[in-house]
């Protein structure tokens, strides 16, 4: 790849967050970026604010996915890498959950994912590209009352790894990135719904749930977006089959040693 052929990266749910976010950052290294999504005015504003081609799709539709790549091929000429990063979280545990709300997180969660590699992985052994998916901590441990939202990442994160082994030989890498608590519009509703019963504003609902996190604040979009590019450039080209994890250190610490809070003090460590 030549400083006169830049990098073409299709951003899947791009309409905010961390997907708006992606696109760009992508855009302002030099890449060339398509951003999908189902919401044409935010779609249409991320395109125009970063100099992205828009295109409005459901990645939960084989068709529409099939379309997309064939649009986003048709004006780019190739394809370098893929960032799958549609998502939504309906609440509710295992006996709560309802058919309806299992079924449409799995599609958008994990089904997505599915057609995306298998519409794209054709260009990207063409090219030896990336392809990344945007997974959760959630997908990791085990979280109470999300249980179609932990299911679906933890499958998108395996999915992603198996890419990884069955197309590592012809030059195609995949990689996931776990974030952890990130400020973006789905994370904000979230915070009104659980801290809203409380009587807590947003901003205190993010510093509760980020009480525990080493760095004690939630991430910003950004953060995420560059681990994301990271994984899609050059600089990661070892890296494959890989989850990593961008949550300011949560899923280090140990919930059995929470209660007793140690803490190494400065005058502690004089002795």
């Amino acid at each position: 790849m030549t400083a006169a052929q830049p990098p073409v990266y299709l951003v899947a749910g791009a309409s905010s967050g961390i997907g708006a976010a992606v696109a760009e950052r992508a855009c302002a290294a030099g890449a060339r970026v398509a951003v999908c999504g189902r919401r044409p005015d935010a779609l249409a504003a991320v395109a125009a604010r970063c100099g992205a081609t828009a295109h409005v799709a459901d990645v939960t539709s084989r068709t529409d996915v099939e379309h997309l790549v064939e649009s986003v091929v048709r004006e780019h000429g190739r394809l370098d890498g893929v960032v799958a990063n549609a998502g939504v979280m309906r609440p509710g545990g295992v006996l709560d959950l309802s058919d309806e709300d299992w079924d449409a997180t799995l599609a958008t969660n994990l089904t997505s994912v599915f057609l995306l590699a298998r519409a794209t992985i054709g260009q990207l052994t063409a090219t030896r590209g990336a392809f990344v998916t945007v997974g959760s901590i959630a997908g990791l441990r085990a979280p109470t009352g999300m249980s179609a939202y932990a299911a679906s990442k933890a499958g998108a994160a395996m999915l992603t790894t198996t890419i990884a082994a069955e197309f590592g030989p012809l030059g195609v890498r995949a990689n996931t990135v776990c974030p952890g608590w990130t400020r973006t519009e789905m994370a904000d509703e979230e915070m009104r719904e659980f801290g809203g019963p409380l009587g807590m504003s947003v901003e205190e609902s993010y510093e509760a749930v980020t009480a525990l996190v080493p760095q004690r604040r939630p991430a910003a979009a950004e953060e995420i977006a560059d681990a994301v590019l990271w994984l899609l450039g050059p600089r990661s080209s070892y890296v494959n089959g890989t989850t990593l994890t961008v949550d300011g250190g949560t899923t280090v610490i140990d919930p059995g040693a929470v209660p007793f809070d140690f803490r190494i003090t400065p005058r502690q460590n004089q002795d």
